[in-house]
């Protein structure tokens, strides 16, 4: 049972366990580690085929990367509000995952960069139907006292993907073009071909194995896409995530910042696989952690780390430094992201909890497009060293307003009631 505001509010049977975690948690997660497998082999690298291959300017890099973000947290408002009103998850999270695995094969016959905004566009509608859904699904999946390892679990397998994911395509890389400095396009498509493979498989498993889970308590009313209704803690969440987005642009420029200090592809690909290794590590255990310290001081913790990365990235001279960096950079995101969606489940409703997801990657996908303009901008104009130090700072103002604005969240123990 949750106890939210002064209302005791009872979920729906949990069902089967496996691995001492609910059915759901436990498929949902092995869905996300195979849809993982098949975006990492693709969508990781792609800033580096529209520079290296497509000679396109890093400020329409940032466009595209803008718009793809904005465009999967944006829906992800309409798709979750949707499930509340349907009180059906499961559906809106099967198309979701259907639409990205068809979408991707398409970047095999890309050759401008408007091509390649089409494919990201798509595949990231996909990711907006799907996540908000999910999110609620495995929220409704997992008792209140398990909620940060249930999501800790689901972030774990879900960068595990990330792992073999670009395992398999540094291999690729090796055999195809070796220490080149920069991508081949036959190299890219061999990358998507394989990566058709474990899309089509998640969706398959998707299917077969997760049940729906309506929640035992509907709103008095529908429910509705605006703010009035929620929580006052879940509002300065949203803002201050807001605040800390816009300085959170995307992961492309670090990347492209990889390559100004020398680091080859194959280099590039060692890397990611090295952090996805320690983002899939620590997310379970902080999971676990943030149910029994709470949700808030992991989140600080990890946009103190956050602020601290990004300065390193901008004065950082030598390969081993961005290798340095993306270890920590692994460290910050296993422990904020699973504690930040258990932090939402935590402050409403169990039927709201779809538009709430919704409403969090809104907020989200309103600074994503802004702050990757922004930091294509900065590199662009200044240097890349200002895109970075923009970063730091805007994290550390939204780690100070989450330390004094908002309280730790409330639960009670799963057996209470």
């Amino acid at each position: 049972m949750d106890r939210i505001g002064d209302t005791a509010v009872r979920e729906a049977p949990l069902g089967r366990r496996i691995w001492g975690l609910n059915k759901n948690v436990f498929v949902l997660g092995w869905v996300s580690l195979l849809t993982d497998i098949s975006s990492e082999m693709t969508l990781t690298i792609l800033p580096l085929f529209l520079a290296n291959v497509l000679g396109v300017r890093v400020s329409i890099i940032g466009l595209i990367e803008g718009i793809a973000d904005s465009t999967a947290t944006m829906l992800n408002l309409v798709s979750g509000w949707l499930s509340d009103r349907i009180g059906k998850r499961k559906t809106l999270t099967a198309w979701g995952y259907g639409l990205s695995a068809v979408s991707k094969p398409f970047l095999y016959l890309a050759s401008n960069w408007g091509i390649v905004l089409v494919v990201r566009f798509t595949d990231r509608v996909g990711k907006g139907i799907r996540t908000s859904p999910r999110d609620a699904l495995i929220a409704a999946s997992s008792p209140v006292a398990e909620r940060g390892k249930s999501f800790g679990f689901h972030r774990a397998l879900d960068t595990a993907g990330a792992v073999v994911g670009l395992a398999l395509a540094t291999l690729i890389v090796w055999f195809s073009q070796r220490g080149l400095l920069t991508l081949e396009r036959s190299t890219f498509q061999t990358l998507v071909l394989v990566g058709i493979i474990p899309g089509l498989l998640a969706v398959l498993l998707l299917l077969l194995f997760v049940t729906e889970v309506r929640t035992a308590v509907r709103p008095a009313a529908a429910p509705s896409l605006r703010l009035h209704g929620f929580d006052r803690q879940f509002k300065f969440f949203l803002a201050i995530m807001v605040i800390f987005t816009l300085g959170n642009s995307s992961d492309a420029f670090l990347l492209l910042r990889a390559q100004t200090v020398g680091l080859s592809v194959l280099q590039i690909f060692t890397m990611l696989v090295m952090f996805n290794v320690i983002y899939t590590l620590v997310s379970f255990p902080a999971g676990i952690l943030s149910d029994r310290l709470g949700r808030k001081r992991l989140i600080v913790l990890g946009w103190t780390a956050y602020a601290l990365i990004y300065f390193g990235f901008a004065v950082a001279a030598a390969a081993w430094h961005i290798w340095l960096l993306y270890v920590l950079y692994g460290l910050y995101y296993g422990t904020t992201q699973g504690a930040a969606k258990a932090f939402v489940a935590d402050v409403v409703v169990p039927a709201q909890r779809g538009t709430a997801y919704g409403l969090y990657h809104a907020a989200v996908g309103v600074a994503a497009l802004p702050a990757s303009i922004i930091a294509g901008l900065l590199w662009q104009m200044i240097n890349p060293q200002a895109t970075f130090l923009f970063g730091a700072g805007l994290a550390l103002l939204a780690m100070l307003l989450l330390w004094t604005q908002i309280k730790e969240a409330q639960t009670l123990p799963a057996s209470s009631g």
